[in-house]
């Protein structure tokens, strides 16, 4: 173990799940949460948000999943099955399981969100509620898309296309393209410092990461819909709340509640006064929702 350079008080462990070694930040004592980070950022998304939720009193799970930041980048397979949504949501509720909590609250921020919902479908028995950070359901999103959904969000469309044009284009120059990503959904300035977009880079630069998260939007556009369907369905039973960024995509395109009410059977929704990295640029009024949904 090590001590996290960006979320104070936390250590960080690699724990071994079928399939995969996560690397994995942890600390804390009490009820138990899982925060799960979106593209294209890591656990450190959380730096802001994961030592306060300490201090309230909770033990804090914040883990690079599969394909990013250190986690391992295991082949995704010929249908880019080994990064669904189903299977990601796996290795957390494994990671969860070998650290000892057998239920526990999920936060998922973008991907992290997507495989939030998954998790509260495939595994109802050990999530207790689940938070969603600024994304309405993949399913509703690729079949409302419309010709301004597909330019604000180009990258749905570009990092899908066959192994390896995304990954060529992105690696001859990956500082761009990130830069670039972070600072089109980011509405609140000064929210991501310098040397956090440099420990971003660190991992992003590599080419076995460029590849897993063109599989992990490759898998949410093709074996993701695929179980989306075949629980058009199914509700999830646990308490959701879902909060977006009034200044981003995906609030101004749905009504992000009554998407999620398609998709569960009790939801809160709440717009918050920032763009899509909400853990970044508005950590104190998340804070307060993450506090009401939690219940302390």
């Amino acid at each position: 173990m090590s001590a996290s350079a960006f979320l104070e008080g936390f250590a960080l462990r690699r724990v071994a799940v079928p399939g995969v070694e996560l690397c994995v930040a942890v600390a804390g004592e009490g009820p138990a949460v899982l925060l799960l980070h979106g593209h294209p950022q890591t656990h450190v998304v959380w730096r802001k948000v994961a030592p306060a939720l300490v201090a309230m009193g909770y033990t804090v799970v914040a883990p690079d999943l599969r394909g990013y930041g250190d986690s391992g980048k295991p082949d995704g397979g010929t249908d880019h099955a080994g990064y669904s949504k189903r299977v990601i949501a796996a290795d957390n509720v494994s990671l969860m399981a070998a650290l000892g909590h057998e239920r526990f609250s999920v936060i998922g921020h973008d991907r992290g969100g997507r495989v939030a919902h998954r998790m509260a479908l495939d595994h109802p028995q050990v999530v207790e509620r689940v938070m969603v950070l600024d994304i309405a359901p993949t399913l509703t999103m690729y079949e409302r898309t419309d010709m301004n959904f597909a330019r604000d969000y180009f990258w749905w469309f570009f990092l899908i296309q066959p192994f390896d044009l995304p990954e060529r284009m992105i690696g001859a120059d990956p500082e761009y393209f990130l830069r670039r990503h972070v600072d089109g959904q980011v509405k609140v300035a000064g929210a991501v410092n310098e040397d956090v977009i440099a420990e971003y880079l660190r991992t992003y630069r590599d080419p076995a990461t460029i590849h897993a998260i063109c599989e992990d939007y490759r898998a949410a556009a093709s074996i993701d819909l695929e179980h989306d369907r075949a629980d058009a369905e199914a509700r999830m039973e646990c308490p959701l709340w879902a909060i977006w960024g009034s200044r981003g995509v995906v609030g101004r395109t749905y009504d992000v509640a009554a998407t999620w009410r398609e998709k569960a059977r009790d939801v809160t929704g709440v717009a918050l006064d920032c763009g899509h990295a909400i853990p970044e640029e508005v950590p104190e009024a998340l804070l307060a929702e993450i506090g009401r949904f939690l219940g302390r």
